[in-house]
């Protein structure tokens, strides 16, 4: 976790940084958001076979408790607003998961109905390729999602409403 010293038997020092990122990373809750073949290989990976659980990973149902959507499948033009929207209705730090080649790249659908990539409008933090991704390739994507969150410095984002008060009360 990067402790820096120790001091006697029961002391230790390190940053808050470290901390609130390390607790940030074991305890990520994503936003599930399957949209086409992919989801089920999502599904299969929540389930007891492959146990995200040990990893501190619990499926939400929404997006007010959840710190991470997981875009499974085909994003489609017409489903892009619903997705802007769940996205946004979601707390601060909030992470992507782009899962599968469809919502990586667009896949094999090169129409105009077809968004050629989430992150044409959402900032992709990890991409999960495959068509679809088998179970331990999305665990994969979820520990490099961990490593990243790890490995932010001074990046501590405090939510939108806590400046909103703070702006409010009279000096």
């Amino acid at each position: 976790m990067g402790v820096d010293q120790t001091l006697g038997n029961n002391i230790i020092t390190t940053s808050l940084d470290k901390v609130v990122n390390w607790s940030r990373s074991k305890s990520l809750w994503p936003m599930t958001f399957g949209l086409a073949c992919c989801a089920i290989e999502m599904m299969a990976t929540g389930a007891a076979r492959f146990d995200l659980d040990r990893f501190g990973v619990l499926f939400r149902a929404s997006p007010r408790q959840a710190d991470l959507i997981v875009i499974a499948g085909t994003v489609t033009k017409k489903m892009l607003p619903v997705i802007q929207t769940v996205y946004e209705q979601m707390p601060e730090p909030r992470y992507v998961i782009a899962m599968g080649a469809c919502a990586c790249s667009g896949g094999i659908f090169d129409t105009y109905s077809t968004v050629q990539g989430v992150d044409e409008v959402l900032p992709v933090d990890v991409y999960v390729p495959g068509c679809p991704p088998r179970p331990e390739v999305l665990i994969d994507g979820l520990l490099r999602l961990q490593d990243k969150i790890r490995g932010k410095r001074g990046k501590m984002v405090r939510p939108k409403w806590v400046d909103d008060y703070l702006d409010s009360i009279p000096r």
